[in-house]
């Protein structure tokens, strides 16, 4: 019994020892040695293990220094594969793996040219034969309890793209617990994966391989977006420069039937962002971008964003010459890839498709969107002077935006625009169909930018000018554009200037639109219209064009005009009232010599309602004065859209100083106007095309001046009828009733008149005549006739205003004088102080200019500056070529810069001082001085003062100049 419990206990320890010899020993030299075998055959590069240990009791296999790929440049490879295998598997029917450890895997992924990759090229596996697959097959049953990964390598290169793609993560631990391809098993999962260029990835959740489903929190830290962005260049020409990604979500996968995966608190930021042109040029600069509460779900194609902020991006746009934008051109310059097998390219006919259903849409939802500091950069080299135009700080913020447009998404905006200019909109769009309803405001809109556009065709410079606005939009459709436009809009401090003479030729102070209503294509309503210190200058040139035709640029042939189909109704216009308030205006006409020059100033009234579609007249009532003292009115009707049909205006001129129409007394008459005031009282009616008018003309107290030579003047006894003419008041009066036909083109209004004034004039020449007339003179022991100026100036003395203060009071007591002021001026005395004084005007006007356009505060007018000495040498240049019409002689290049501008000076001064027009000038502000004192200060009615045409004479001993005054009576 002893023996045979010897001999079995023996048989087991040599059992034991044989198991041992064959499991620590054997077991692992020939598994080490097939697998190296296998290697050898199947590898195509060396590969190769380095050690296999097992242990045959805790059934513990561990496999040491796997090595695949050339020494030093491995492609795949581990220091240490830990197994541990489980006794229960014999009995559960599945692989039970207590633990599997992997230490410092390292892992080479690289995609060739040709799209190749080295993973798939390591092995030569020998063919085998296909397999019908079976629907109802299930995956090998394993259960492993714990796998761990430390201290992984990964190194990723891509030569696909233009531009090689090339990561790394040298430190990656895995860690997997429960793993089991058993149903409905679940096993706990965490990757961290760290590369030593920044950017970290942790992965945590849950993993089931039957189904295949997964649960967890994915999140992206410090991701730089330059590792993978050749990606997107493939796509577009953009360059990163900069720009950092990090990334979080929870998400939902399950691929049991088909691929549902659900992101959920998912939120991302980018920070900085650069991106630039493939030339250098940046882009787009933009210093943060986040996004948070937002969901994915892949099987319902749905996208919700809760929340999307953004601060500080700059961009750059422009329109090239060819009127392309630069994006546009940048995205149309990507080459279409050819399709290629290795190096050889493959033209591929694309088959054609087969007719497939209309795939679902997706549906983005953006809850909140809002964009703070955003600045846009926009050019335009299309013009021929090139435009720039800054738009920002832009602040945007968008609400529940529906991709589907199952509701209306709401718009808030406000930025700037140029230098000062605020635009603000707010309200509902809609996307499909395009819709919007908008209140849009815009404030201190600087409309100089529109001076390119305009150069093309009108010599106009457009000096300042603010568009304001407060607005309704009402966007309906796009196919067809159908829209409406109400609210209020004004444009203040509008300044545009002649380019061809340099000065002014409309301007005003502010232009409102009250109560504006336009719809697109059919009509354009204005409730009223204020126009506050309108200013127009129009002038006659010498050959009987206007200044208004030298303006316009000549169009070449077919340029304006594109075909378009007839509209069946024209736009209709309609205009509640028009008011002017302190209007002026400038009239001149050089086709007469001398030349003639009007103003009219203090022009108030209103224009009633006009109406395209209505035929009703509108009746007008506007008042102003002629040279601030003759008053003017306008009344009556008129159907702007069609005169011929409807017209009644009756316009009325009282106490014209008939000093300002020598010229066309001089042209006509062959004399000039000494003195004589006129009223004027005319009322033109048209009915159907009919003219009825009434012409009422009264001279007062008219005398003539000196014989004018005009090859013009009619041969008529001209001063014997005017003294015929005059009744005992000494006034001159005329009715001239015309009639007529305009639709008759051989009629015309200024014939009938100018021939029912001659015979006038013949018959009064043949009547018996009435004396009128008799110089009254009065005087005392003072000298009052005469007014004494200092050389240069128009101002009043205190001596003068004495004598002037003494006179209105004497004056008032002689109600039958009239007083005759005769500005005079002389060319040695007032020639070098109004030349002097002229410089300086131009210093102003030009500073002036130079200020308005680099868009800098400036005072109401030139007059009001203070030119900096410095500035004055520049200036100087430019007046010298400018008025005197020539460079500086050539010999003065070699003098200093001082000695240069006292030369340039002294010309100006000496062309200046012999100007006859700005010594008349001089003459008629010293006359407006006398009269202003005795109307303003002396309280006189000033239809009782009267100008003499300003003379040229000598100056005094003492260099003052005289200017005469003379008396008349009622």
């Amino acid at each position: 019994m002893l023996k045979g419990l010897i001999r079995a206990i023996g048989a087991v320890l040599i059992a034991i020892a044989l198991y041992s010899v064959l499991g620590f020993l054997i077991l692992p030299g020939i598994g080490l040695r097939i697998i190296n075998q296998q290697l050898a055959n199947y590898a195509t590069v060396p590969a190769k293990l380095d050690r296999l240990e097992f242990n045959p009791f805790s059934l513990e296999l561990t496999l040491w220094g796997l090595k695949v790929g050339e020494p030093g440049k491995e492609q795949v490879g581990l220091e240490r594969l830990y197994v541990n295998l489980q006794t229960d598997s014999l009995w559960t029917k599945a692989l039970h793996l207590a633990d599997v450890q992997l230490d410092k895997p390292k892992t080479e992924l690289l995609f060739s040219k040709d799209g190749t990759l080295n993973l798939t090229q390591l092995f030569k596996l020998p063919a085998s034969d296909p397999t019908p697959t079976d629907p109802d097959s299930k995956p090998f049953p394993v259960r492993i309890d714990n796998i761990k990964l430390a201290d992984g390598y990964l190194h990723f290169t891509d030569m696909r793209p233009g531009e090689p793609i090339e990561f790394l993560y040298d430190s990656m631990d895995l860690e997997l617990k429960n793993l089991s391809t058993l149903p409905d098993d679940n096993a706990d999962m965490t990757l961290v994966a760290v590369g030593p260029a920044g950017g970290r990835v942790d992965w945590s959740g849950t993993l089931s391989i039957v189904p295949i489903t997964s649960t967890g929190k994915l999140k992206v830290t410090d991701g730089k977006m330059k590792t993978w962005w050749p990606y997107v260049r493939d796509a577009l020409p953009l360059v990163l420069e900069d720009g950092v990604l990090n990334f979080s979500t929870d998400y939902t996968l399950n691929l049991s039937k088909e691929t549902e995966m659900v992101l959920s608190n998912a939120s991302a930021s980018i920070t900085p962002l650069k991106i630039n042109a493939p030339d250098g040029r940046p882009l787009v600069r933009l210093e943060r971008l986040d996004v948070s509460d937002t969901s994915v779900d892949l099987a319902k194609q749905k996208v919700v964003v809760g929340k999307i902020q953004s601060k500080n991006l700059e961009t750059w746009a422009a329109r090239e010459k060819d009127g392309q934008l630069d994006w546009q051109k940048l995205f149309a310059s990507q080459p279409e890839k050819a399709a290629h097998k290795t190096d050889e390219v493959v033209t591929v006919e694309a088959p054609k498709p087969a007719p497939v259903a209309p795939s679902k849409p997706w549906e983005v939802l953006l809850k909140d969107v809002e964009l703070r500091d955003y600045r846009v950069h926009l050019a335009d080299k299309e013009p021929k002077t090139p435009v720039a135009l800054d738009i920002g700080p832009l602040n945007l913020n968008l609400k529940d935006f529906d991709s589907l447009n199952r509701s209306p998404f709401t718009l808030n905006l406000d930025t700037g625009v140029g230098k000062q200019g605020q635009l603000t909109a707010s309200g509902d769009v809609n996307l499909s169909p395009v819709s919007a309803r908008l209140k849009v405001t815009t404030k201190d809109i600087d409309l100089r930018v529109a001076q390119a556009y305009i150069d093309p065709f009108i010599r106009l410079e457009l000096r300042s000018g603010m568009l304001g606005s407060d607005l309704a939009v009402n966007l309906k459709s796009t196919e067809p554009l159908a829209f409406t436009v109400e609210g209020r809009a004004q444009v203040d401090q509008l300044h545009t200037l002649d380019t061809l003479k340099n000065r002014d030729f409309l301007k005003w102070q502010k232009l409102v639109l009250d109560d504006v209503k336009y719809q697109h294509g059919d009509s354009l309503s204005v409730a009223r219209v204020n126009l506050e210190k309108p200013y127009v200058r129009f002038m006659i040139n010498d050959d009987r064009t206007t200044n208004v035709d030298d303006l316009l640029i000549p169009q070449p042939a077919g340029s304006t005009a594109k075909s378009t189909a007839s509209k069946s109704r024209p736009l209709g216009i309609h205009i509640g009232a028009i008011a002017i308030n302190d209007g002026s205006a400038n009239f001149a006409d050089f086709s007469l010599t001398p030349n003639f020059q009007t103003a009219v100033q203090q022009l108030n009234g209103q224009i009633g309602t006009i109406d395209s579609r209505n035929a009703k007249p509108a009746p007008v009532n506007i008042a102003g004065k002629v040279d601030r003292y003759a008053p003017v009115t306008i009344k009556g009707s008129v159907n702007p859209f069609d005169p011929m049909a409807s017209l009644d205006i009756a316009t009325s001129f009282k106490r014209v100083e008939l000093t300002t129409l020598t010229p066309y007394s001089g042209k006509f008459a062959g004399y000039r106007i000494r003195k004589g005031r006129l009223n004027l009282d005319l009322h033109y009616m048209i009915s159907n095309g009919q003219l009825k008018a009434e012409n009422k003309l009264v001279v007062e107290q008219l005398q003539l001046g000196e014989k004018v030579d005009s090859p013009d003047a009619v041969d008529l006894p001209i001063k014997l009828a005017i003294a015929l003419l005059k009744d005992t008041d000494g006034k001159i009066s005329i009715e001239l009733p015309i009639s007529g036909d305009l639709n008759n083109p051989q009629f015309s209004v200024m014939p009938i008149i100018w021939q029912t004034v001659r015979n006038l004039v013949l018959r009064a020449a043949q009547a018996p005549f009435k004396f009128i007339g008799g110089l009254i003179s009065g005087g005392g022991a003072e000298d009052l006739g005469t007014v004494s100026f200092a050389p240069g100036s128009s101002e009043l003395s205190p001596e003068a205003q004495k004598a002037l203060t003494t006179l209105a009071q004497a004056l008032k007591e002689r109600p039958a004088l009239r007083l005759e002021i005769e500005g005079t001026a002389a060319q040695s005395s007032d020639g070098p102080h109004i030349a002097q004084d002229r410089l300086e005007r131009e210093y102003q006007y030009n500073f002036y200019k130079i200020l308005q356009r680099r868009g800098d505060k400036v005072p109401a007018q030139a007059s009001l500056l203070k030119v900096p000495e410095d500035e004055k040498a520049a200036l100087l240049e430019g007046i010298y070529r400018t008025r005197l019409k020539q460079q500086p002689p050539a010999e003065w290049a070699d003098l200093s810069r001082d000695e240069r501008s006292a030369k340039m000076s002294a010309a100006l001064i000496d062309f200046w001082s012999k100007s006859e027009v700005l010594l008349r000038q001089l003459g008629q502000d010293r006359a407006s001085s006398i009269k202003d004192f005795l109307v303003d200060k002396g309280q006189l009615a000033d239809d009782r003062v009267y100008f003499i045409d300003a003379t040229l004479g000598e100056a005094e001993s003492d260099g003052r100049v005289i200017s005469p005054l003379h008396l008349d009576s009622e």
